[in-house]
């Protein structure tokens, strides 16, 4: 499983419509508005790597809004 955070641009006035967007797609764990550069951080899951770019480029960049997205996927590191 990986799993992803997803920070969104938005347009102006448009981060809660986008957000609430966000949240029904599956594989999205939790769409929030947010303060700061960005307007909607999204968590999201998916089995591989190919499976979490086609939410990120087929669902997510997909909703109406949007304006840019960057993907940062987690990764667990050895301590």
């Amino acid at each position: 499983m990986v799993q992803a955070y997803i920070l969104v641009q938005t347009e102006v006035g448009k981060a809660a419509a986008v957000a609430s967007s966000i949240a029904g797609i599956t594989g999205v764990i939790s769409a929030e508005d947010v303060t700061g550069p960005y307007d909607v951080i999204v968590r999201a899951e998916a089995d591989d790597v190919d499976l979490l770019g086609q939410l990120v480029v087929a669902q997510v960049q997909g909703v109406n809004g949007i304006t840019r997205t960057l993907t940062c996927p987690v990764v667990h590191l050895a301590g």
